[in-house]
């Protein structure tokens, strides 16, 4: 039921095409995927800058590119509630105009939240703030996340290399 929700509140944003769903899209299982292919040739910003993004909201990054490259799959859970469903969706529609930022020109295709996702405090409090966007378009970007933040421990990371070192440093570089 909960993928139905979703689907229908994000199908005229993230689905061009909605993958495994039979032509009645009642007929989905408990989870959905978002297509996310076509919005990286629009606009460079990948399913991974998304589920990225998705941390600075304080949701867990989706399971990426499976069972299709370039998508992102939700499962919603039966136990959570309306209200963590309803902001689940307000999250991504804010994710979708990030990215029509991006697409539009009025964010910096190189410099934008999506791609310099997710956002530590240590990056947020520094002294040094380098980005074309705001601190607090960064750590807060919809009042629920300002109510209840979570914050990340680390800036974005090498996937590829963070996946063959398994130990990291604390400071430096892997070798």
């Amino acid at each position: 039921m909960n993928g139905l929700r979703f689907l229908y509140a994000l199908v005229p944003f993230f689905v061009r095409r909605f993958l495994y769903a039979a032509a009645n899209a009642s007929n989905i299982g408990h989870e959905m995927i978002l297509e996310c292919r076509k919005v990286h040739e629009e606009t460079g910003i990948s399913e991974n800058d998304i589920a990225k993004r998705l941390m600075d909201y304080g949701y867990h990054a989706p399971t990426l590119s499976f069972p299709v490259h370039g998508t992102l799959m939700i499962e919603p859970t039966e136990s959570e509630s309306l209200a963590e469903l309803d902001n689940f969706v307000d999250v991504m529609l804010n994710i979708w105009q990030e990215i029509q930022e991006v697409k539009n020109g009025e964010a910096d295709k190189d410099d934008n939240v999506l791609i310099n996702a997710p956002h530590p405090e240590y990056e947020i409090v520094s002294d040094r703030w380098e980005h074309s966007y705001t601190r607090e378009k960064a750590a807060y970007p919809i009042e629920s996340v300002r109510e209840n933040k979570f914050w990340i421990n680390v800036a974005r990371v090498d996937n590829t290399l963070g996946d063959r070192k398994l130990l990291p440093t604390r400071y430096g570089t892997f070798e």
